[in-house]
């Protein structure tokens, strides 16, 4: 890593990635809109936490810009550590989307990567941009990934209220034998 980044239009650079998690965007939130996803302002955050979330969220726009100029350090080491965990958080967040869409509505979602984790969207999400951090040697992709982080850890309190007032019994149940982040799944005793 370089303490300045380069900054180059092409091809093999780290939009090609950033593409596609923009790309699925659309999807994702016509899925939230059809489930009824909580929303920042039915919870009790603060105005801190809410700017803190939705600001991480809105960091993916010039994460996205950024991306289209920021090369693949191909053929470095970088590069070949970088890539493959790249694409382990980009095939899992599929599978994470999938695994949210072809749930019944009328409950939470706890199939598929949702047994290991109340938050795999997110985590699929964390592995994605550190590998692309990584992939790309930049130590400001990788300062984007750390804010994303620390939102998105804020905005999981906001998520799980919202799905504990919508959802009641079953998503306390499913708090009980699910780790947030990430884990094998609990025994369904209560903690």
């Amino acid at each position: 890593m370089s303490l300045i980044p380069a900054f180059e239009i092409g091809v093999w650079n780290a939009w090609i990635f950033m593409l596609y998690l923009i790309l699925s965007f659309p999807f994702f939130i016509r899925i939230a809109i059809k489930r009824g996803a909580p929303s920042t302002e039915e919870s009790e955050l603060s105005m801190a936490g809410k700017i803190v979330a939705y600001s991480s969220k809105l960091l993916l726009v010039p994460a996205l810009v950024y991306s289209i100029f920021l090369p693949l350090r191909l053929g470095t080491m970088w590069f070949y550590i970088g890539l493959p965990i790249t694409l382990i958080g980009l095939i899992t967040y599929t599978v994470v989307l999938v695994n949210w869409a072809t749930t019944p509505l009328n409950g939470p979602v706890s199939r598929g990567l949702y047994r290991y984790s109340r938050h795999p969207m997110y985590v699929t999400i964390f592995v994605f941009l550190l590998g692309l951090g990584i992939a790309t040697a930049s130590w400001i992709f990788l300062l984007f990934f750390i804010v994303f982080v620390v939102g998105c850890v804020a905005f999981a309190n906001v998520e799980e209220q919202g799905c504990l007032q919508k959802y009641g019994d079953a998503y306390h149940e499913y708090m009980n034998r699910t780790p947030r982040w990430i884990g094998m799944p609990k025994s369904g005793k209560s903690d």
